[in-house]
């Protein structure tokens, strides 16, 4: 379940704030080696914990940028879980920056904050969510995510339309 539950009628209420953090999450070898065989990168800082040890400065692999990336759906449904939608969809991703390399096994967690909201053609609005990714040691990414959320027509579901589970990300809800 998520922290925050914001009815997508109060939505306008949040601009400008600070939504909510997520929970830590250690990044571990194996799930670094497991996304590296998922995309086939397997440059050493990423994978070889022998050559790490004597060759970077922490002395441990470096965690790959998109698999932080790739956490966002985990760690945005933490935060917030949105009711009275009849979807959201994922409009993409502006400004994502790497701040610093992160060594394998650290903590990670999201502030999600949401910076602006535009009305959308079709009734909905087009959300602006800035988002801080941190370790125990300070900001490591941060990025702009505009999701698309359109409000259900009425309280009453269709029986053909299933309501947002607080997994938004699945299917065609948020689509991350």
């Amino acid at each position: 379940m998520a922290g925050v539950t914001i009815n997508i009628k109060d939505i306008k209420d949040y601009i400008g704030r600070e939504i909510g953090t997520s929970k830590w999450v250690e990044i571990t070898q194996s799930r670094v080696t497991k996304f590296a065989e998922a995309t086939g990168d397997f440059q050493w800082v990423h994978v070889d914990a022998e050559q790490a040890r004597t060759e970077l400065a922490t002395g441990r692999t470096i965690v790959h940028n998109y698999l932080l990336l790739s956490l966002m759906p985990k760690f945005f449904d933490q935060v917030v879980t949105f009711t009275g939608l009849e979807y959201g969809l994922n409009r993409g991703a502006e400004n994502i920056r790497f701040l610093k390399p992160l060594p394998t096994g650290s903590k990670v967690r999201i502030r999600l904050k949401l910076s602006g909201l535009q009305e959308a053609a079709n009734g909905g609005w087009l959300a602006n969510f800035h988002i801080l990714m941190e370790s125990e040691d300070g900001p490591i990414l941060k990025m702009a995510l505009i999701l698309l959320l359109v409000a259900a027509e009425n309280t009453v579901q269709k029986t053909n339309v299933h309501p947002l589970s607080t997994d938004q990300h699945q299917g065609a809800a948020i689509g991350l």
